[in-house]
């Protein structure tokens, strides 16, 4: 039996948009907001190689933040990866999952992740795994699909310190085949999340959340899952969500900064 809770306290409301989408493919074009870096039977490109160095050091700088944290009681998790797509000039590209902020490319997912955190402070954590993804789009998709007709669960490269010690779960994800990115499933079936606040925030192109939501209610049933108010983001509308995001966080009246300082 799935346990969920409703904040009454919270300012709700979901971003519920409307994005182009190809028809039967809400997941697969935007497969590529997608991070991590999943086991594959397909061969790496140099690219993707490249890329595993990069996000390797980016999980190990992670890690090590969360270790030597202060005692915040907010974790914000993430999936996320920008494809490897032409970005010079531009704030985000049409029909893919890369945002560029101040020079910087980043996924769909992570943008937001980062939002949340000036928002209202937390950790970051990138679920990222031992095998890279190929960063080009039609490889992605193929092998995202792949891996859902397989129930496969890649070896996740990087793990949380001290899960105990958030009572509060940001999970960010795209949504791929109207389903969760399956490092999502390692990430979700690592931990005993007892009855921690699980906050969903979710990217997509055209299918909203789909059931995700009923899924992780099923892998972590004692959780408190916030359902209702969650934020569900068109990838057309990331780039510009700035304000979104934070007006969503705040409402949550959650602050981790004013948790540690309690915590001192």
């Amino acid at each position: 039996m799935k346990k969920r809770v409703v904040f009454g306290f919270l300012l709700g409301f979901a971003v519920i948009a409307l994005a182009a989408c190809r028809a039967d493919q809400d997941g697969i074009s935007t497969a590529g907001e997608s991070s991590g870096n999943g086991q594959s039977s397909l061969s790496q490109t140099e690219e993707g190689t490249d890329a595993q160095a990069s996000q390797n050091e980016a999980a190990d700088s992670v890690q090590t933040e969360i270790q030597e944290g202060q005692g915040s009681n907010v974790l914000i998790a993430y999936f996320s990866l920008p494809e490897d797509v032409e970005t010079t000039g531009v704030d985000a590209v049409a029909g893919a999952s890369v945002v560029v902020k101040d020079g910087e490319k980043l996924g769909n997912t992570e943008y937001v992740a980062r939002l949340i955190q000036q928002t209202i402070g937390g950790d970051l954590f990138a679920i990222e795994t031992v095998d890279a993804y190929p960063l080009d789009h039609d490889p992605l998709v193929d092998h995202a699909a792949e891996e859902q007709d397989e129930n496969f669960r890649p070896e996740l490269a990087a793990h949380v310190e001290n899960f105990e010690r958030y009572e509060y779960v940001f999970l960010g994800f795209p949504n791929w085949w109207g389903d969760m990115p399956m490092p999502v499933y390692s990430f979700l079936e690592e931990y005993d999340f007892g009855a921690k606040t699980i906050i969903p925030f979710i990217t997509h192109g055209g299918s909203g959340a789909s059931r995700t939501l009923d899924t992780i209610s099923q892998i972590q049933p004692g959780a408190l899952l916030m359902t209702g108010d969650e934020l569900i983001l068109s990838r057309n509308q990331v780039a510009e969500s700035e304000e979104t995001v934070a007006e969503w966080a705040r409402g949550l009246g959650i602050n981790a900064e004013a948790a540690l300082r309690r915590m001192e």
